[in-house]
């Protein structure tokens, strides 16, 4: 299936570069006339071994293994950073995180010692900032994990069901819609810093609640497409090494899902 993804469609034409090999036992041309070749001679029918490539097991143990060094990142947060350093911490997390993560993302990086980076940068940011809720709000983080992968479960479970389907139509409204929502998250930020103020998109108030809520949509939508892209990638019987992609981008759209939970369920707490 060809995938109406950009980056998914460059890696999956660098992998379908054309292969030179004549099938043993199958009728091959040279110079004009027919031979058969022998069965067990030959070149095999591919170059590339079927070992290296990508697999949904392959895929599921990348994912869990980035996860895992996120939490792990994540507890070390929450047990060695004390409270009054937690926002320059968790600033300067999402700074180097969010370089890194568009780094990977445009240059396609495959290296899983730069994500694993990745993982433990965002486990860092997500420590800080989830202890500076927890101290303000006990019990908040553990309702905004089970809410976050029971979304995750759900996707996953209508996406195997096929009751929502990835459709190019679907990819691009998505994917737009994310990327309009980061460039609004970006801007909100900058202005935060500035005026010292949340502004009426992080205030707790009804505009907060609405920016919320749709950003844990498009963030779940945006499952669907990770979904399709990894199984576009196991299709095309692309290098096992893009599993690594698939991975990452599993993970940036929990932690995405994850911090919106948690917002959103604080607005309900205030005081």
């Amino acid at each position: 299936m060809k995938s109406s993804n950009p980056v998914l469609g460059r890696i999956t034409a660098a992998a379908q570069q054309p292969t030179y090999s004549v099938p043993g036992g199958q009728p091959y041309s040279y110079g004009g006339q027919t031979y058969q070749q022998p069965a067990g001679y030959g070149y095999p029918e591919t170059v590339q071994s079927t070992r290296d490539v990508m697999t949904i097991d392959d895929v599921v143990v990348k994912t869990v293994s980035l996860i895992g060094a996120a939490v792990a990142a994540a507890a070390a947060t929450w047990i060695l950073v004390p409270t009054q350093a937690l926002a320059v911490t968790w600033i300067a997390a999402m700074l180097v995180g969010l370089v890194l993560g568009l780094v990977i993302s445009f240059a396609q990086i495959t290296n899983p010692v730069i994500l694993f980076a990745y993982a433990l940068v965002e486990g860092v940011f997500l420590g800080a900032v989830s202890k500076a809720f927890e101290t303000r709000w006990n019990g908040i983080v553990l309702q905004a994990v089970i809410a976050t992968l029971g979304v995750f479960f759900i996707m996953a479970a209508l996406y195997r069901a096929r009751i929502i389907r990835a459709t190019p139509k679907f990819m691009k409204v998505v994917i737009g819609a994310a990327a309009g929502l980061a460039v609004v998250m970006l801007v909100n930020f900058g202005i935060s810093l500035f005026t010292g103020s949340a502004g009426p998109l992080r205030d707790g108030g009804g505009i907060a609640i609405i920016f919320s809520l749709i950003c844990i949509v498009v963030a779940a939508l945006m499952f669907v497409i990770s979904f399709q892209q990894i199984e576009d990638g196991i299709a095309a019987g692309l290098p096992r090494k893009y599993g690594w992609l698939g991975a990452f981008g599993i993970l940036v759209e929990l932690v995405w899902l994850y911090l919106e939970i948690l917002r959103l369920i604080s607005y309900f707490q205030e005081d």
